[in-house]
């Protein structure tokens, strides 16, 4: 059917104010729209991106055999900033080009997302708001900003703020990147391949669990062995520009959603603004947004559920289509939480 063909679309959000003070000149929003919204407005579901990835990333989470089904809702996926699609360091004109884009925080992302949503979607209210890694961080800032708005959350392997040790995780893989001499911070003429690589290797032994590598578990995903695998992470970094990563990555390290005026750094206040009925599923193996960090947010959560993902897929098990058995956990969930 016509109305559910992918449709790729740029958003024009002017001069946007950030909240950091400065302002994103003429910033664009790009999103995908599956499906059509109905006369009542109330089968809106978001699925924002995560680092590194794009609207395609979400695409094995929707379809017919999924409780995300275009035929019923109208599911929007918009593109984070700084990911390459929307307004990013590598597509933005001087003079916020490269190293000159400014900081983006998790709440000027949902707050686009919203700007959007009452332009073209009828400043509808989301049935449901998901996303994995930085887009469960996205999830959460909605169901925080906009409580009234917001029917329901589904976090997968992500927590409200970045943990302390998340942060040294992201430490690492940008001091990867940056020692680089072809950087040139953020000045580079040619891309950092080297610093590229490194920031790959490093990520990868993050990404998965311990369990993961010592039982070959990547056999799953088509490689032979480990030096397989680290090479095609080298191949898909590559083939990002190192601002953009770097601009996602301080979002993220940054992230916080109570680091705003409306909650001045109150995290628990923040969780507690949550009204939405929420689903938290962080993976047992997750090295960096922990099930512990995702368990002491929940319990301050006035609705929320806490639903381990028992993987050894570690961080990657709540990737979309990633390992099907995952996945189909993911499905599930999903479902029970859009017919509670």
């Amino acid at each position: 059917m016509k109305e559910n063909q992918p449709l790729v679309q740029t958003y024009r959000l002017g001069n946007l104010t950030l909240q950091n003070g400065q302002t994103l000149y003429d910033g664009q929003l790009s999103y995908l729209k599956l499906g059509e919204l109905n006369a009542a407005g109330d089968n809106l579901i978001v699925l924002p991106t995560y680092y590194g990835g794009t609207h395609l990333g979400n695409l094995p989470l929707v379809g017919a055999h999924s409780p995300l089904d275009p035929a019923r809702y109208c599911i929007l996926i918009p593109n984070l900033l700084g990911n390459g699609q929307s307004s990013s360091p590598s597509n933005s004109p001087t003079p916020q080009h490269a190293a000159h884009f400014p900081a983006i925080s998790l709440a000027d992302n949902v707050r686009a997302q919203k700007q959007l949503i009452e332009a073209r979607f009828a400043d509808a209210a989301p049935a449901l708001v998901l996303g994995w890694s930085m887009g469960g961080m996205q999830a959460l800032q909605w169901g925080c900003l906009y409580p009234e708005r917001v029917s329901r959350i589904l976090s997968i392997c992500a927590t409200a703020r970045c943990w302390p040790h998340n942060r040294v995780f992201l430490d690492g893989v940008e001091a990867a990147l940056t020692c680089d001499p072809q950087w040139q911070n953020g000045h580079y003429q040619s891309p950092p391949r080297a610093g590229l690589k490194a920031f790959a290797r490093v990520y990868a032994g993050w990404a998965y669990s311990q369990a993961f590598y010592r039982d070959a578990l990547y056999r799953q995903l088509g490689f032979d062995n480990i030096d397989a695998l680290l090479a095609y992470w080298e191949q898909d970094h590559l083939a990002q520009d190192a601002n953009d990563l770097l601009c996602m990555l301080d979002t993220w390290r940054r992230g916080d959603i109570s680091a705003n005026p409306q909650f001045n750094t109150d995290f628990t206040a923040a969780l507690g603004a949550i009204r939405a009925k929420t689903l938290i599923m962080p993976c047992s193996t997750d090295l960096y947004f922990t099930a512990e960090d995702a368990a002491w947010e929940a319990r301050r959560m006035p609705d929320a559920e806490l639903r381990v993902l028992h993987s050894d897929w570690g961080h990657c098990a709540g990737a979309p289509g990633r390992h099907p058995a995952d996945t189909r956990q993911i499905l599930r969930a999903c479902a029970e939480l859009l017919n509670a």
